[in-house]
């Protein structure tokens, strides 16, 4: 049975919220791409609408949006998402997660693209 935690960005504050999903809402981000929309109810926001922004499994290398699949793959990194160069020209081999969300994957980052009202009295609402 899958089990992530969610992190929801609500870009128009700069607020984050967690969420730990399981079950039929966890089911529903199974098989998506980094980059997909669906609807917030799997996350407690049935008036929205959220994209998959990323996320990490659960050893903490994070999900690139390159790299096809579920799979794990080493990549000479230059910059981006797994590796911030501390120097000019530096580069440096990680291994990083594919675009797919499995079971393998602990934590999925999303954002807020759609919807009316406001996202945190949502979960303020969920938390009661």
């Amino acid at each position: 049975m899958a089990e992530f935690k969610v992190v929801v960005a609500d870009p128009e504050t700069g607020e984050t919220f967690q969420r730990e999903v399981d079950g039929q809402d966890a089911n529903r981000f199974l098989g998506r791409d980094v980059g997909d929309e669906i609807g917030g109810d799997a996350v407690g926001l049935p008036d929205f609408t959220v994209e998959i922004t990323g996320g990490s499994d659960e050893t903490g290398r994070p999900m690139r949006e390159d790299v096809s699949g579920t799979r794990l793959k080493e990549l000479l990194l230059e910059g981006g998402v797994g590796f911030k160069p501390s120097r000019e020209g530096e580069r440096k081999r990680i291994t990083v997660r594919g675009r797919e969300i499995a079971d393998d994957v602990a934590q999925i980052n999303v954002s807020v693209v759609d919807g009316e009202g406001d996202v945190a009295a949502a979960f303020e609402d969920d938390d009661e």
